[in-house]
This record gives C-alpha cells, sequence and structure tokens, in this order.
C-alpha cells in the first residue's frame, strides 16, 4: 500500500518548527497532551492521547530511527487502541519520516507514514491516518504561525450524558 504523503509550508523559522517535533515540552502544544521524546536514533518518541493511561491510545513503546538536525526525523508510530489489532505488534509498526526545508516563507513540512500492510484492516487504519495527519498538521502549523494548536485525536470524555 502507497504510503501517505502531505506537505505544507509554515510561516515559521526552521528552528521552531524542529523544536516543535523534537521538544518534549513544545510537542505537547499542538500533537499530544504528553510526550517523552529522546531526540537521538533509538531514543523514545512516545506520544499519550491519556496521561492518566500510558498503555492505551499511545505511541508507548516507538523510537526514533533516523535524524539529522534541523532537517530530518524518522520515527516509528503506532496506531490508536481500535487499530491495534492491526498495526501495533511486532513487525507491523508502521514507519513516519519528516523532512524540513528551509524556504522564504518560512518552513515546508513534508511527512510520509508508510510500511502499511494488505487487506481490510490496513486500509481502515491507513484512511484514519489521513484524517489524522491533517489535523495534526494542521494543528502544528496553528500552534507555530498563531500560537495556539488543537491537540490531535485526543480520546473521547468518558461518561458524557
Amino acid at each position: 500500500m502507497e504510503p501517505i504523503e502531505r506537505e505544507l509550508t509554515i510561516a515559521a523559522p526552521l528552528e521552531w518548527v524542529w523544536w516543535a517535533w523534537t521538544g518534549p515540552e513544545r510537542i505537547t502544544r499542538w500533537f499530544a497532551p504528553e510526550a517523552r521524546i529522546e531526540p537521538h536514533v533509538d531514543g523514545a518518541f512516545e506520544l499519550f492521547w491519556n496521561p492518566t493511561d500510558h498503555d492505551h491510545d499511545s505511541t508507548k513503546g516507538c523510537t526514533v530511527t533516523a535524524l539529522e538536525p534541523m532537517r530530518m526525523l524518522g520515527f516509528t508510530w503506532r496506531g490508536p487502541d481500535h487499530l491495534a489489532e492491526v498495526m501495533n505488534h511486532g513487525d507491523a509498526l508502521t514507519q513516519v519520516l519528516v523532512r524540513l526545508e528551509a524556504e522564504p516563507s518560512g518552513t515546508r513540512v513534508h511527512v510520509t507514514h508508510g510500511g502499511w500492510g494488505d487487506g481490510e484492516g490496513w486500509s481502515r487504519a491507513r484512511q484514519w491516518h489521513e484524517a489524522a495527519w491533517d489535523q495534526v498538521l494542521g494543528s502544528l502549523k496553528t500552534s507555530l504561525e498563531g500560537g495556539e494548536g488543537e491537540l490531535c485525536c485526543a480520546p473521547e470524555a468518558e461518561g458524557k450524558d
């Protein structure tokens, strides 16, 4: 299955965009409410959408797979719990590559999310992630350009009436 490709330009300096991806205190402004990021190869790239339960709806156990400061960040990826049966075990982890390039108008961000398997379950997982990456990158752009981000894919509040 083809990788997901997303690209946008953010009106912010390259350094800001880099630190937004690699700084745990910064990534929590636009991606997930809690994070453990160790910006070196084999370091953690863990995002937690439910800070009280790190074992569910998280990228717990994911790691940085490639890193060129200010240019490129690669990491393994786990999907949300409802897709866990398809994509969150063993060799089924997918891969994300974020590439950054300075431009006169800001920073070009290119995200590639690959490693998708075949079949209906993988197709549903890929489709969910297409929408999620649109939301995530929109939040990154809003956060850096306007000082406000909207966390992606937060779990629904339980016990809502």
